[in-house]
């Protein structure tokens, strides 16, 4: 399957899974609306995603896949097989009594990761209680990354990438299911939140028994590649959860903010990441392996001009959607949430966190496509050191920024310090030789970035004239579908008069080569 392809694949499901995901928001929004129970909910389900964010889908993809498909390249299924189980066994056995470790300490993390909920009343107590129930969801959502990376390596993306649609569609029933039963309905969403981690191990279970590749319960121990794997875990932990991370630290410091501030960030970053995981993780999914093949057969132009195309995809993709969700966040957030518990006043701050966020919406993805060259190649320490000064970065800014902009200066750091990974990480790959960016993308760059500022010139326009008939839901979504529609016409037209892309080419980047 070729890149574009596998990225159509990826995408594709992980474009119904942000639709999901954002249906999931509505319901949280219209249930809880953005205060005490809201944050306390967001915190304690960001809690598990942070570790999963690190170990599992980031770093410990980042050292598995290339391991799984160097021995499946050279050594055959069997073998592979052989060092999955293993895998599994130690990660399962590992992360279990993590688990059962920060379950009883969860009041001290609680305090840690969100301190200024202690002081609103009974906020604290109610984020751990939360959490605990959340937390479990951590050992099978990681049993399940490692599943997916099974998969991916023998290019099977579409059941791997399906499994978050199942998170959202579990999560959803329980919140409706549990809500009148609980004492809140983020308890509701809570249990759903545990039990869709069930759902999603079982069903990638099931997948891998189709795949022909059944990874069979075994003894956990540490044989030779298990340690290496655990040696490359390690440094990459940091480096491959460099947003996620920042995103922590917003969270610490949003929650001595304003009661509602952690929700605002969360509800905007959710709309953020429906492009972000559509075309970041979508591009990372579908790279790593591919490179890691074509490093391991010695194909260095190759690899080369497959960074360059996922680069380019990227960019095609992310300024446009950068420079809309810049220019209509008001009446996206509006639509998407402005209802039950959800005011115009919380409809207003998360708009604006949002501009915030989709400014660093570019440098997410390139991330996605950068960090692939360091881990193909074996070398998990670079990215964590560039991760280390962008935390820091990070932190800095969140400090200079959260008086005079609030909840939205932490957003606006997070986009700031991702740009700063990105430079850093093409400037190390030129450096070394291992990439460069080739004629065509050096001549498509600046004209998708002109055509997209073009198109953000129309769109700033068109809402600015039509804003005062946003007055309903209905209105607001006949406003926002108007605008959709103006923004996409603005960009193919420029795109194709500036020469930024071209049918035909795209429509080859996704066709099937053998």
């Amino acid at each position: 399957m070729s890149l574009g392809r596998s990225i159509a694949t990826v995408g594709g499901f992980t474009l119904l899974s942000r639709i999901t995901g954002l249906m999931r928001e509505m319901m949280i929004a219209q249930f809880m609306g953005a205060g005490t129970v809201a944050d306390a909910f967001f915190v304690a389900f960001r809690f598990p995603n942070l570790f999963r964010s690190l170990f599992a889908e980031g770093a410990f993809n980042a050292a598995f896949v290339p391991l799984f498909t160097g021995r499946l390249t050279a050594d055959g299924s069997e073998a592979a097989q052989t060092f999955a189980e293993q895998a599994l066994a130690v990660l399962a056995l590992a992360l279990g009594l993590f688990v059962a470790a920060v379950e009883l300490a969860m009041p001290w993390a609680m305090m840690v990761l969100a301190p200024g909920f202690g002081d609103v009343p009974g906020k604290m107590e109610l984020a751990v209680e939360l959490s605990r129930i959340c937390f479990p969801y951590l050992l099978l959502i990681s049993l399940t990354s490692l599943q997916a990376g099974v998969l991916n390596s023998v290019g099977r993306f579409a059941a791997a990438a399906g499994t978050p649609i199942l998170l959202n569609l579990t999560a959803m029933a329980g919140l409706w299911a549990l809500a009148p039963y609980t004492p809140t309905p983020g308890h509701a969403l809570a249990w759903g939140t545990f039990a869709s981690g069930v759902v999603q191990f079982s069903w990638l279970v099931f997948s891998v028994r189709r795949a022909g590749l059944r990874l069979r319960p075994v003894r956990p121990r540490l044989t030779p590649e298990v340690r290496l794997l655990v040696r490359r875990i390690v440094p990459g932990a940091v480096g491959a959860g460099v947003y996620q991370l920042n995103l922590v630290i917003n969270t610490m410091i949003a929650s001595t903010v304003a009661n509602g501030a952690v929700s605002y960030l969360n509800y905007a970053d959710r709309v953020n990441q429906l492009p972000l995981g559509v075309v970041g993780i979508a591009i990372g999914t579908a790279l790593l392996p591919l490179l890691s093949r074509q490093l391991k057969a010695g194909q260095i132009e190759a690899a080369v001009d497959s960074q360059n195309r996922a680069m380019e995809f990227g960019l095609l993709l992310t300024l446009p959607a950068a420079a809309a969700l810049m220019t209509i966040a008001r009446p996206v957030i509006h639509l998407l949430f402005q209802r039950g518990s959800f005011g115009p006043a919380a409809t207003e701050a998360t708009a604006a966190a949002l501009v915030a966020f989709a400014a660093g919406l570019p440098a997410y993805v390139l991330v996605k496509v950068l960090t692939p060259a360091f881990f193909a190649r074996e070398d998990t320490a670079t990215p964590v050191k560039v991760a280390g000064a962008t935390m820091g970065l990070n932190v800095a800014l969140n400090l200079a920024l959260v008086h005079p902009l609030a909840h939205v200066g932490m957003a606006l750091a997070t986009a700031l310090a991702s740009w700063f990974n990105v430079i850093t990480l093409a400037v190390i790959l030129h450096r070394r030789g291992t990439f460069t960016m080739d004629a065509r993308l050096r001549r498509r760059a600046p004209r998708i970035l002109l055509a997209s500022a073009v198109m953000g010139g129309v769109l700033l326009a068109a809402e600015h004239a039509i804003r005062p008939y946003a007055t309903g839901t209905l209105a607001t979504l006949g406003v926002v579908s108007l605008l959709v529609a103006a923004g996409l016409a603005a960009f193919l037209a420029a795109a194709h008069l500036l020469g930024a892309a071209h049918l035909a080419e795209v429509r080859k980047m996704l066709r099937r080569q053998r």
